[in-house]
């Protein structure tokens, strides 16, 4: 494999997985967004604090794999599987550990 495919290859690695990330991300921020009942527990700082840790996170989980996959065994398909499921385990992890507050909708 040249190395200019192979750089190609890993940005759309690299892209892919950012996109995966902020694809199972964005259902759980929407609460923060739009913020519940009456628009009352708005939190827009999943915008310019979360989304792009998640997107960063996504980008660089895939293209770590990628790289790290392609030095040992040189066979990019094998890099490809790894870091497709590197990213489908950070999602996992993502959607599993991170809840997005959510403020009680009615107080007494």
């Amino acid at each position: 494999m040249k190395e200019e495919i192979k750089g190609l290859a890993a940005f759309l690695v690299a892209g892919l997985g950012a996109a995966a990330a902020l694809l199972a991300w964005a259902p759980l921020a929407r609460v923060n967004v739009q913020g519940g009942f009456d628009g009352r527990h708005r939190d827009l700082s999943v915008l310019y604090v979360d989304l792009p840790l998640v997107a960063a996170g996504g980008a660089l989980v895939s293209l770590v794999f990628w790289t790290l996959t392609l030095r040992r065994s040189r066979r990019p398909w094998l890099a490809a599987l790894a870091a497709v499921a590197a990213v489908a385990l950070g999602i996992w992890g993502l959607t599993s550990w991170w809840a997005p507050y959510q403020a009680p909708e009615f107080l007494h």
